[in-house]
């Protein structure tokens, strides 16, 4: 899953960043609303963390925005404005929740998980060939093993699995999980295809993770 934090408090910003990588997230940060509106226009994320007080569009501003295009991401208003005034025209302007700073980092988490749970599939549980991806507990098994994968195996494997035989490209597995603003190089996303052929093969799977020359890379059943 992946969030983008709008918040003009660039020390802030990147320690949100931290808590939701460190919780197996991918997160962007962004410090205007300007910048909000371009990076949300690629689709790829599944929810949002708008400050209110920003500049080049404020948090209620950029909110209405994005609801008036149709954008329905799952918004969290995250704001030190804490008069009930202002958590009643957050929520009537489109936001799916409220949190006022200094915030728990447990009850943040919690926020985000209900505010994505409609968005999520009915189950948490996907499966292709003999393999079972487990999104709750990160871990993949088969009938012969289970291995618990760590952050950016499991959103590649998530990626794989729910669109099995079609292919990634490279460029997107770094747009999704790596970010815009990464420094990393895409020969990272070889490493870490690497990391999980050889997790498939340890629980003996029925599935491997093949390449399509300057193409990307599917999930097939072995033959």
């Amino acid at each position: 899953m992946r969030i983008l934090i709008v918040e003009d408090e660039e020390v802030l910003a990147r320690a949100l960043v931290k808590i939701f990588e460190k919780n197996n997230y991918s997160a962007d940060a962004v410090f205007n609303g300007a910048d909000a509106l371009h990076f949300l226009a690629s689709g790829n994320y599944d929810a949002a963390i708008f400050d209110v007080m920003m500049p080049m569009f404020d948090g209620i501003s950029l909110l209405q925005k994005i609801r008036s295009e149709g954008n329905n991401i799952p918004i969290l208003l995250l704001t030190a404005k804490s008069d009930i005034d202002d958590k009643v025209i957050g929520l009537d302007a489109g936001a799916d929740y409220y949190l006022t700073k200094p915030f728990d980092t447990k009850e943040l988490l919690a926020v985000i998980r209900v505010i994505t749970r409609c968005n999520e599939q009915s189950t948490k549980i996907c499966s292709f060939g003999n393999v079972v991806l487990d999104t709750s507990s990160f871990e993949m098994s088969t009938s012969y093993g289970t291995v618990r994968l760590m952050n950016k195996e499991f959103q590649m494997m998530e990626m794989l699995m729910f669109s099995p035989r079609n292919i990634i490209s490279v460029d997107r597995f770094m747009e999704n999980i790596w970010g815009y603003e990464t420094e990393a190089e895409v020969n990272v996303v070889w490493v870490y295809i690497s990391y999980l052929r050889k997790k498939l093969s340890s629980i003996k799977a029925t599935v491997e993770i093949k390449s399509s020359r300057n193409a990307g890379y599917y999930l097939e059943e072995k033959r």
